[in-house]
């Protein structure tokens, strides 16, 4: 397979897995900000800052509103992480490579792109704005479905796989992370119902909390917090990325498993096997806001690896 064609399946999975990581974001803060009691200040600028892109939006926007954060996040071209500018990237890597996916994925991609393009959509957002997020969502889950059934798993799929989870694990730490440190407004909520409500948020906002009362029945800090770690089973954990991206890259590259053929699959097997051995006591002893700090920058290595060794433009020897 080319280059340019792996990196652009490859990207198209990271765009929409981060369209829907954004809708997923705006949507947790405003249930929250409705059911947070009054003393509690609102979340809009705290959310802007979790998703790295403050100072652009205060340059644009100034005073983060519900009304200017969504905008900026969902509709504004000129923010490169918003659910619009993300839609239109991932439109244009579908295009580029036409011939190389089904028309079923096309199609809903180029769906979901006029959706949020479309007059109606911010009207659509201001009159029910969960149903609005709650639909966008389902748009892409309804994509991943597609590709799984309509595209031959080969190298395509699985380059499509790697970056899709690549996103995924990242979103899901920044979203664990916004719950500790962004979130939570004063330290004396810690153990409080508040706190369990904010809990209970966050699992829903990864579409965590069936899951999680089926297997720990009761909202504790510490259990959400392995379960979205550390669950080798649950498709939003960051240890499960982790393994199917691994074994993703080991079919691209045929080597065996447990060993590695390249830097991409040397990063990203030494940082599953920190998974594999990890202790969420020691994890949250030591600090979980450094810890997931440290993860990501680990995960954006993995993924630089992931360009050096597949998409990169390497000099030809004289």
């Amino acid at each position: 397979m080319l280059s340019r064609v792996a990196n652009s399946i490859y990207w198209m999975n990271r765009y929409i897995e981060r369209a829907e990581n954004i809708a997923r974001f705006v949507d947790v803060v405003r249930h929250l900000v409705l059911d947070l009691p009054d003393q509690v200040s609102n979340q809009w600028e705290s959310l802007v800052e979790a998703t790295g892109d403050s100072e652009a939006f205060k340059k644009r926007h100034g005073e983060a509103t519900e009304a200017s954060v969504i905008q900026f996040l969902t509709f504004d071209r000129e923010n490169p992480n918003s659910i619009c500018s993300c839609l239109w990237s991932a439109r244009e890597n579908a295009r580029s490579v036409r011939e190389v996916i089904s028309s079923e994925m096309w199609e809903q991609v180029n769906r979901s792109y006029l959706m949020v393009k479309s007059p109606q959509a911010c009207d659509r957002v201001d009159d029910e704005p969960s149903e609005f997020f709650s639909h966008f969502k389902k748009a892409c889950h309804l994509f991943v479905g597609i590709t799984d059934a309509t595209m031959t798993h080969g190298e395509g799929w699985h380059f499509g796989r790697v970056g899709r989870l690549i996103e995924r694990a990242d979103k899901t730490s920044r979203m664990i992370d916004v719950k500790y440190f962004v979130l939570l407004p004063r330290i004396d909520y810690v153990g409080s119902p508040y706190d369990s409500l904010q809990w209970a948020a966050l699992l829903k906002s990864l579409s965590a909390f069936e899951m999680y009362r089926k297997q720990f029945h009761h909202i504790s800090p510490k259990h959400v917090a392995e379960f979205l770690i550390l669950d080798r089973q649950f498709p939003r954990s960051m240890r499960y990325c982790l393994i199917k991206a691994e074994e993703s890259l080991h079919v691209i590259t045929g080597s065996p498993p447990t060993t590695f053929s390249n830097h991409a699959e040397r990063c990203v097997g030494r940082l599953r096997a920190e998974l594999d051995y990890a202790d969420i006591q020691e994890t949250l002893d030591a600090g979980l806001h450094e810890y997931l700090d440290e993860f990501q920058i680990k995960l954006n290595g993995f993924g630089d690896a992931v360009y050096e060794t597949f998409f990169a433009l390497l000099p030809v020897p004289a």
